[in-house]
């Protein structure tokens, strides 16, 4: 327990800059309230005004928490999400932000994790690179994805790259821990191809046999693999929830595959594709659902310009 809360102290300071008298809130659910409580209990040892506030378990990731969970993240100097779905993609992290908190959110992370892989990298080294991932997606265009014979294009033009270095110091700063992404929402509509996913999917975890997913006018049409079926029904039908809202790159090279997309979207050598909501990452969407899909070794090209090749980034 005491490793726990002496790794949760760390984080605190080197990636939330966390100072004594801050007001820290600990947002969690019936899931994650054991690992809630150790960075609770870290925040008073730091002198923080630590709460620790438990919502209900919400049904999918992207889905808002309660009025009052909202409320009080606005309230806060430092807000950690820890929860078995993620608030990442959600109104009430955004306007949270918007007010100044600093804001870190741990979807399903679990014990194990906070010992061992993604966490335990050099931060200051996932941030450089990070930066510059997003700064090609900003100035870029287009983006190609190739895997296994199969392409996936989507325009990207005029929408900003978005950092996620796992460094959150300044007010407003907001992003996932572990971290290491560089992601942008593609224009609505525009994406077309198949993309060939072979390592997890959220709300299946790990693959054991690929998925292709077939996606036509920025909408996915078609899901075939193992578990495919299922994951469909998950996801939903509409037009929301089958919109194309993101594309990243991981940058992270301590994270592992695991099937918990927390760490897994973060791998060095990976991109991943997400459906649902992007409205609060520069998008147009709001699907009160965001399910991400992970690629390993996959080959990418910004405006014609081989940036990752077979996995290996060229940045």
């Amino acid at each position: 327990m005491s490793d726990l809360i002496d790794i949760s102290k760390k984080l605190l300071v080197d990636c939330l800059g966390a100072k004594p008298g801050e007001k820290f809130l600990v947002l969690t659910d019936d899931y994650k309230e054991k690992l809630a409580e150790h960075l609770y209990k870290a925040g008073q040892e730091l002198g923080m005004i630590s709460m620790l506030f438990k919502i209900p378990a919400l049904a999918k990731s992207g889905e808002e928490p309660p009025e009052a969970a909202a409320e009080a993240m606005k309230n806060s100097n430092v807000v950690i999400c820890i929860t078995q779905h993620s608030l990442t993609h959600t109104r009430a992290k955004k306007e949270a932000a918007a007010c100044g908190a600093r804001i870190a959110t741990m979807p399903g992370i679990t014990e194990d994790m906070f010992l061992k892989g993604a966490i335990t990298a050099d931060y200051n080294q996932v941030e450089k690179l990070t930066k510059k991932v997003a700064e090609i997606l900003t100035l870029g265009s287009i983006v190609a994805i190739e895997k296994g014979g199969y392409r996936l294009e989507m325009s990207i033009e005029g929408r900003k790259g978005i950092e996620s270095t796992g460094m959150y110091l300044e007010k407003g700063q907001s992003g996932n821990l572990p971290s290491g992404e560089a992601y942008i929402a593609p224009v609505e509509g525009s994406a077309c191809g198949d993309i060939l996913v072979d390592g997890s999917i959220v709300g299946i975890g790990r693959l054991k046999a690929p998925i292709l997913l077939e996606i036509r006018k920025g909408l996915l049409t078609e899901a075939r693999g193992e578990g495919a079926g299922e994951w469909l029904e998950i996801l939903g039908s509409s037009d929301a929830a089958r919109n194309v809202a993101e594309f990243g790159i991981g940058t992270n090279p301590n994270a592992i595959l695991c099937g918990n997309i927390l760490e897994d979207e973060k791998i060095l050598g990976t991109i991943h594709v997400a459906f649902g909501s992007n409205n609060t990452f520069g998008g147009k969407i709001s699907a009160g659902i965001h399910l991400d899909a992970v690629v390993l070794e996959p080959t990418v090209f910004v405006d014609g310009r081989l940036i990752m090749d077979k996995g290996r980034l060229m940045v």
